[in-house]
């Protein structure tokens, strides 16, 4: 427990979530899911079954979650006597939990996931969680660090992890303006698995000790696809023909905009190219709908089973749980978030279904990736829509290119797996009696 002289910076932090209350709980309010109650915020619901012990695994939504299946499959296969509590702050980010644990159930696996909202970091809220749930280990994931919750964990004896743990600079200058604070709540963790020594870098700079700090990779190279979605994905490239087809994944306000006319100018030299546009949130969808339909693009909906003909140009992948299947069934990918100042995405999910990937300049959140992807010479980088449509009309022409793009692209991702070992090692000594 940190010394009473290093605890003002906690409750000056709680007295400022307090006096904001009504307008996080309104926040909170609209950000619901259907399969979990709104009580859950508060830190109440159903205390953790008897009978086994709890791994708990915080990750803030879909992108977060999507990162850490790995650590997810091997977490329930290297403790099989354990449950393991998956938390998300966002709805989406509940409904692909839950999609995730359907999954495990039509497969025949024992029921030892599940889901729950984090509790809202107010001090009880975060203390009636921890003594309900009584994880044997918690585990956060990148950067979701919440001083009560780290406290409350640190207060009860719960060992503390940060795995994949990255911090932007953006996100250091922030985090730089609550020194005391993130000092304090870095001193409860036991453990910091840090993606990039740059990342480590600034975790030390904030206060994090150095003993118990370590730099083990980032977990996203250990992504492997699922053996359904690569099938889907050949179904899916099989039945769209040999069109020219590129997915813009994970797309921003405002970025799909310069997506669709860079669309438009590649359809003055291919003009049966499809693009399949997944737009990053589901409450986006119909604006996006909307979008193509004013550009004058045809458009085909997946979500309602509709299925792009020859006349399609636009082919709007509006569900939930499947770009990797998308990704994988396009000849080009473009990682969105990267055209707008939104740090980019995943550039390892096209990359480990074999497919080129294409970026724009906003790499802050992925600049190690990226770095990696430019060293094997696996990365097309674009600035606007006329490079972009440029990029892509001068690689559907060169298909040797396009090969060696994808072989780059794999060859960087089997090349720097290891950080889901070097994770499980370290979370293996924080946990009683191993």
């Amino acid at each position: 427990m940190a010394p009473r002289a290093h605890r003002w910076p906690r409750w000056l932090y709680s007295a400022v979530l307090y006096l904001f209350s009504p307008l996080i709980w309104r926040r909170v309010w609209r950000e619901h899911a259907f399969t979990n109650m709104r009580r859950e915020r508060l830190g109440l619901g159903r205390r953790a079954p008897a009978g086994r012990p709890v791994l708990w695994l915080h990750c803030a939504s879909v992108g977060e979650i999507q990162a850490a299946r790995p650590l997810i499959d091997a977490l329930l296969a290297r403790y099989p006597d354990h449950r393991l509590l998956v938390t998300t702050m966002t709805a989406t980010g509940a409904e692909r939990v839950h999609a995730l644990i359907e999954a495990r159930r039509r497969a025949g696996e024992p029921e030892r996931m599940e889901h729950r909202f984090v509790p809202l970091d107010f001090p009880g809220a975060a203390r009636r969680f921890v003594v309900r749930w009584r994880p044997a280990l918690a585990i956060f994931f990148e950067t979701e660090l919440w001083p009560n919750l780290l406290a409350a964990c640190r207060r009860r004896g719960v060992p503390i992890a940060v795995v994949n743990g990255r911090l932007s600079p953006r996100a250091f200058r922030g985090y730089r303006r609550l020194h005391r604070l993130m000092e304090t709540s870095l001193a409860c963790v036991d453990w910091l698995a840090a993606k990039s020594r740059d990342d480590a870098e600034r975790f030390r700079a904030l206060g994090m000790a150095p003993t118990r700090l370590e730099v083990v990779g980032t977990l996203k190279y250990d992504l492997t696809p699922e053996a359904s979605a690569v099938e889907a994905s050949k179904r899916l490239c099989t039945r769209l023909g040999s069109r020219p087809v590129w997915v813009a994944g994970s797309t921003h306000p405002g970025e799909d905009e310069v997506l669709l006319e860079a669309h438009a100018r590649l359809r003055l030299t291919f003009p049966d190219a499809l693009l399949i546009l997944v737009p990053r949130h589901p409450q986006r969808f119909e604006a996006v709908a909307a979008l193509c339909h004013e550009r004058g693009m045809a458009m085909a909906r997946r979500s309602l089973e509709e299925w792009p003909d020859t006349r399609t140009a636009v082919y709007l992948g509006d569900t939930m749980g499947e770009l990797l299947t998308l990704y994988g069934a396009a000849d080009l990918a473009f990682v969105g978030g990267s055209l707008v100042p939104v740090g980019g995405h995943n550039l390892l999910e096209p990359a480990a279904m074999g497919v080129p990937v294409l970026t724009g300049p906003e790499l802050a959140n992925f600049a190690d990736v990226a770095a990696t992807l430019r060293e094997g010479d696996a990365l097309v980088e674009v600035t606007d829509s006329t490079a972009l449509a440029e990029a892509l009309a001068t690689l559907f022409i060169d298909e040797t290119e396009r090969h060696r793009l994808a072989d780059a692209a794999l060859a960087v991702v089997a090349a720097n797996r290891g950080a889901l070992a070097r994770t499980l090692d370290g979370l293996a000594h924080l946990l009683p009696g191993k």
